[in-house]
């Protein structure tokens, strides 16, 4: 695959076809011309092969930049899969077990208590009776939380200290760990799942454990091995600010017309313009399609693209797995969150969610589908059945603004035809 997302396979050679591959762009297109959506790029490969490559629309709507190959992406929460197969990059050198309790090395969080009833302002909490140990991180089962969700008492704590779509001005990855632990989790370490900032300080074990800054970690041991020369965090030196797409933020029921459905959300998106202080292992990576392309491919050959091996099958296989206690679902064993897509019929294993039973999920899809998606509504899949990995870029927040990532299963599996 090339970083320019040529196509050089026929979609038949690997049993998918042209014309029903088609239709995924038609849908995209749609949302386009609706003024739902202001530009995207979407990918398709099967047994290893770029098979569809599809975008449309506006990479900077406002400056007519279209969407092209080299674009470059916030990918937010995708940055999540990088960072926990960085953490088992570790675990298979022996640097801990998954049951190893991580105040061992951040003893910031051995004595963070667990919220129990009351107000941001005036919280009744009680001692941790499990500690959070490092699966618990990489399973969003640790009791952290994101100040964004608006659902419970803890978050308006997280918000109170800076913490909503971004960390304090200055704070690095050391200091806002600090800041996180001070705050109560919002449930007892394992007992339950529930989204928020356990990949970030993921990564601050990671460079704790490594002895390196995250984005050097990166650099070194993950993108030079898997070619992927246009990842980081934030844009670098000589970069072409230009190639950075617009962040947009829904308006909804304002579709088409005079009002275009989204605004451009400037304030946020400068951000991404230069390395920011936290190295958010949450989300903290702008990238390009192709760039992730590499990894994805990585993850669905068993650890390894390109002559770079990063892990071993089986480790991979592990944290592709349910890791949900009696291999429960989200929905039952989860928070009611907002969502792009539906929990039921989905688990949640070591960095990924996956699909576990199709038919409760709703749409069409294998069991074992893995997956994650960012905060700016990008997406991606891998489908270790019918041996297929789907990406999707856009800039537009919140995720849950649109559908996409149903519509990328239905109308990539409808063109699997062999």
């Amino acid at each position: 695959m090339s970083d320019e997302l040529s196509v050089g396979t026929d979609p038949a050679e690997v049993g998918m076809d042209a014309g029903r591959l088609a239709r995924l762009d038609a849908r995209l297109a749609r949302y386009v011309d609706d003024g739902q959506l202001p530009g995207f790029l979407v990918t398709v490969a099967r047994h290893g092969k770029l098979v569809h490559v599809g975008r449309g629309g506006f990479r900077n709507l406002e400056e007519r930049l279209p969407v092209e190959p080299g674009t470059r992406w916030r990918i937010f929460s995708m940055t999540k899969p990088v960072t926990s197969v960085a953490a088992m990059m570790l675990y298979e050198e022996g640097a801990f077990q998954l049951t190893d309790p991580i105040a061992k090395w951040l003893p910031e969080f051995a004595e963070t208590r667990v919220y129990l009833a009351g107000s941001a302002l005036k919280p009744v909490t009680t001692p941790q009776v499990e500690p959070i140990r490092v699966w618990h991180l990489l399973s969003h089962t640790s009791g952290l939380t994101y100040g964004f969700h608006h659902a419970h008492p803890v978050d308006a704590m997280y918000r109170a200290l800076g913490h909503e779509w971004g960390t304090p001005p200055g704070a690095d990855s050391a200091e806002v760990c600090r800041q996180w632990a001070s705050v109560p989790l919002v449930f007892q370490p394992g007992s339950e799942w529930n989204y928020g900032v356990s990949t970030d300080v993921l990564g601050r074990l990671v460079e704790v454990l490594s002895g390196q800054p995250l984005d050097e970690f990166f650099a070194s041991r993950i993108f030079a091995p898997l070619g992927m020369r246009d990842t980081s965090f934030g844009l670098r030196e000589g970069d072409d600010v230009e190639s950075l797409a617009r962040l947009y933020a829904a308006t909804p029921g304002q579709p088409g017309g005079a009002a275009t459905g989204y605004a451009p959300l400037d304030a946020m998106g400068q951000a991404a313009h230069a390395k920011p202080a936290f190295l958010s292992g949450g989300g903290g990576l702008v990238s390009t399609a192709g760039d992730y392309l590499r990894f994805l491919e990585m993850l669905r050959r068993g650890g390894s693209y390109d002559g770079g091996r990063l892990l071993g099958p089986r480790t991979l296989a592990h944290m592709v797995s349910n890791h949900i206690p009696g291999g429960a679902d989200l929905e039952t064993f989860g928070r009611p969150l907002f969502a792009e897509t539906p929990l039921r019929g989905v688990g949640f294993g070591l960095g990924f969610s996956m699909i576990i039973d199709a038919a409760r999920y709703g749409v069409v899809s294998s069991v074992g589908d893995y997956s994650w998606g960012g905060a700016a509504s990008t997406a991606f899949y891998v489908d270790p059945v019918e041996d297929l990995t789907v990406s999707f870029y856009t800039q537009l927040l919140p995720s849950s603004t649109l559908p996409i990532r149903n519509y990328l299963r239905s109308l990539a599996n409808q063109a699997i035809v062999a």
